[in-house]
C-alpha cells in the first residue's frame, strides 16, 4: 500500500470514529479531553483497520467463489478507490443519517467490485455480492466488538459506583 493510499484510509478511520465519538461528547460536555483523544484515536485506528481489510476479505471471499485461485496478490486499495472512501467517512458521520450512510458506502462498493471483478474473472454481479458480504461481515463485526466495549465499560463504572 502506498503512503498515499495509508493516509487516506486513517483520514477515513478517523472521521469515521469521530462521527461516532462526537455525540457522546455532546452528550456528556465534562468529559477530559484526553479521555476524547484517546477514544478517537482508538476508534479511528480500528476503523482504518477495517477499511483496509475489505479489499482483502472480498478477495478472500471471491477465491472461495471460483473454482480455480486467480492469479495475482489480491485486491488492494488504491488512491482511486480510496479517495471515494475517505470522501464517504468525511460525508457521512452516522449521526448525520444511516441511509445517507449506507447509500455512500454502496457507492463505494461498488467501485471495488469492477476491480475485484477484473482480476478474478468473476461477473461484476458475483463480486458485488463478495464486496458487499465482506462489507457487512466486517461491519457485524466491529459493531459487535463495540457494543462488548460499552457493555463491559458500563459494567465496570456501575461496579464502582456500588
Amino acid at each position: 500500500m502506498s503512503l498515499a493510499v495509508v493516509l487516506l484510509l486513517l483520514f477515513a478511520g478517523v472521521s469515521e470514529a469521530a462521527g461516532r465519538i462526537l455525540p457522546l461528547v455532546v452528550r456528556r460536555p465534562g468529559m477530559p479531553r484526553t479521555l476524547v483523544a484517546s477514544l478517537l484515536l482508538a476508534g479511528g485506528l480500528v476503523e482504518s483497520a477495517v477499511f483496509a481489510l475489505w479489499p482483502l476479505t472480498a478477495w478472500n471471499l471471491a477465491e472461495l467463489v471460483v473454482s480455480s485461485p486467480p492469479p495475482g496478490d489480491g485486491l488492494v486499495w488504491t488512491p482511486g478507490v480510496a479517495a471515494p472512501l475517505m470522501l464517504s467517512a468525511v460525508l457521512a458521520f452516522p449521526w448525520l443519517g444511516p441511509v445517507l450512510h449506507l447509500l455512500l458506502f454502496i457507492g463505494v462498493g461498488a467501485g471495488l467490485a469492477e476491480p475485484l471483478a477484473t482480476a478474478t474473472g468473476l461477473g461484476w454481479w458475483t463480486a458485488v455480492g463478495c464486496v458487499a458480504v465482506a462489507g457487512v461481515g466486517l461491519g457485524l463485526a466491529v459493531e459487535a466488538v463495540r457494543r462488548l466495549v460499552v457493555n463491559l465499560s458500563t459494567a465496570g463504572s456501575r461496579e464502582s459506583l456500588a
